[in-house]
């Protein structure tokens, strides 16, 4: 009965997280639009970070909690998901070009806070609080340099096309935000508590919940926000927002989670007597990544392959760390 409850609320948490950062992604981008700011702009920074906030409340609440393994694994896992997912449903269903001079900047800020972290967790394997200073730091860097790009270029300011968003006041607005802001606290307590009690239950280590379902629950926002820019014949935008929520999991959320509290690298399971996620998560990271940015900024295009790719390692990367807690018994 218990893990039923628990099940429930794993779920209830879930949908909170869901409409919470659907709200309050709505209400801070229809407040930037009130103020005529370019949608590049909103994309990079608000949306990104709207949508980024369920990862955020999750890990710090589990930092706050001792808990690290779900802190560690959710960044690393949402930005895994978010890249082979994601994206890759976006790209694999309709490619397109891209901007190569929009992506530089995230690109390189996010390959940038990738090796320090991947430098860290190799070398040291403690994430101490003046990491998660220096990863905060790297996010407030990244926020002024992107704003001081738009405000050099302010082109493409965009309007929303949509009448009712430009009907609704600025209460309301605010309103959202402030809503979806408390969705998105109470959503990712109940992820946190109800998800480590059931990885427990059933044996399964809580990286690997934490990797996987956390992950993909705390990156629905962008799993939404792509469907909906897709549906618009905006995938390129959605690409924009994915690759910039991938840069706040490492700059953002794990560095507000270290600083809360600092961690080490839970110890999980092992393949060849290392650390599962030093040689496959870390890796997988960088891999997925490489694959969505490279050739789209040689090329200054998507194509399907990419798409593709990334879904087949996606499932193999889900298959693989549910079936080694297994073989390891």
């Amino acid at each position: 009965m218990e893990m039923l409850n628990a099940v429930a609320l794993f779920a209830v948490g879930l949908v909170c997280l869901i409409k919470g950062g659907d709200w309050f992604v709505d209400g801070s981008a229809g407040i930037a639009r009130k103020f005529h700011l370019p949608e590049l702009l909103i994309g990079a920074t608000v949306v990104s970070i709207g949508t980024t906030l369920p990862e955020v409340m999750v890990s710090t609440t589990a930092a706050i909690q001792k808990n690290g393994s779900i802190a560690y694994g959710n960044a690393i896992g949402s930005v895994i998901c978010n890249t082979a997912l994601i994206a890759a449903i976006t790209v694999a269903v309709k490619p397109g070009k891209v901007d190569k001079r929009t992506l530089r900047t995230p690109v390189l800020f996010f390959f940038a806070a990738a090796i320090f972290y991947a430098g860290i967790a190799y070398t040291t394997g403690y994430f101490s609080r003046t990491v998660g200073i220096i990863l905060l730091a790297a996010f407030v860097i990244y926020m002024l340099l992107t704003v001081w790009q738009m405000k050099r270029n302010p082109t493409g300011a965009g309007e929303s096309n949509d009448e009712e968003e430009k009907e609704r006041p600025v209460w309301l607005l605010i309103v959202l935000l402030i809503i979806g802001a408390a969705l998105i606290a109470v959503g990712a307590r109940l992820l946190v508590d109800n998800g480590t009690y059931i990885a427990t239950e059933l044996g399964v280590p809580q990286t690997v919940i934490a990797l996987t379902f956390v992950a993909l629950g705390t990156s629905l926002p962008e799993l939404v926000t792509a469907i909906t820019s897709l549906a618009k014949g905006h995938g390129a935008l959605s690409l924009g927002n994915v690759i910039g929520a991938n840069l706040f999991n490492l700059v953002l959320v794990s560095g507000m989670a270290i600083t809360v509290n600092p961690f080490e690298i839970p110890e999980g399971v092992q393949i060849a007597g290392h650390n599962a996620s030093l040689v496959m998560d870390i890796p997988v990271m960088f891999a997925t990544m490489l694959i969505l940015t490279v050739p789209s900024m040689i090329k200054g295009k998507l194509s399907r392959w990419q798409g593709v790719t990334l879904l087949c390692i996606y499932a193999a990367f889900c298959a693989v760390q549910f079936v080694m807690p297994l073989l390891m018994k």
